[in-house]
């Protein structure tokens, strides 16, 4: 028996592992794909079940992880499925994994090319983002501005938060690693902060971003508003002045001699 399983070894992985590519036609051995259930982001002491589906039935399944000497669990199904149960994981079961089929009209020891990289990540907490303004964080009234809130992980949703204000200002789900946030500079002005999660239960969630302050720009229109009080008190005096001269002119003839007015 151990003659046997080791001989499966020396079969399975230099055509299966991670890293290796198998030389056998794409389109006569098409890989599979690997999913995982409920989700590939959870907190320690989920159970996870990855699934890998084959794209025609198959005999035979091996699991692998990235960095790993041997397969990590075979199945023996004759389906299109096949369904690998990791109880209560651990941080340490996080990494990168792939999975593989062969079928019985296959010769000894052809499997199929290895699935796409499936990234298993199991923590308490993600990543903390950073939140940042673009173009820049200072805002005329008349302009607008974007808050990207950005994680390192993708197909998260996002919350973006006002200092002040108890609910969530904005919320999106993006297949990006970030997401941005529209506001208009009238009323942009403000202390914000954000996070993201994942976008279904089991929740794992962030830690708040560092605060960021967004400020009005208010020295193009002040300079203007400026300029134009400085050239109306300047009319002012000129129209002051010359009343007075008016005045004075008018005065000065009605007391002249021979004066019509007199």
């Amino acid at each position: 028996m151990a003659l046997v399983l080791l001989l499966q070894l020396l079969t399975v992985w230099p055509a299966c592992r991670a890293d290796i590519t198998p030389t056998v036609p794409p389109a006569s051995y098409p890989k599979p794909w690997l999913e995982a259930q409920p989700a590939a982001i959870v907190t320690p002491g989920i159970n996870i079940t990855l699934r890998c589906w084959a794209p025609q039935p198959a005999w035979r399944f091996a699991l692998f992880k990235y960095g790993d000497a041997a397969p990590v669990i075979y199945r023996d199904v004759a389906s299109e499925l096949a369904e690998f149960f990791l109880e209560e994981v651990t941080p340490a079961q996080g990494g990168s994994y792939r999975c593989c089929y062969r079928r019985l009209s296959w010769g000894p020891g052809v499997w199929s090319h290895p699935s796409d990289t499936l990234e298993l990540l199991v923590t308490d907490e993600l990543p903390r983002p950073s939140l940042v303004a673009l173009p820049g964080p200072v805002v005329a009234p008349w302009a607008n501005v974007s808050l990207r809130c950005a994680g390192r992980v993708g197909g998260m949703s996002f919350a973006l938060y006002r200092v002040g204000v108890a609910a969530p200002l904005q919320y999106r789900r993006s297949a990006q690693p970030w997401a941005d946030f529209p506001l208009p500079g009238a009323r942009a002005p403000g202390t914000y902060s954000c996070y993201y999660h994942t976008p279904s239960a089991p929740y794992v969630l962030s830690q708040r971003s560092e605060p960021l302050v967004i400020s009005a720009d208010g020295s193009g229109s002040s300079d203007y508003t400026q300029g134009n009080v400085v050239r109306l008190g300047l009319a002012g005096l000129v129209l002051a002045f010359l009343g007075t001269l008016v005045v004075f002119d008018w005065r000065s003839r009605s007391r002249a001699p021979g004066s019509m007015w007199a």
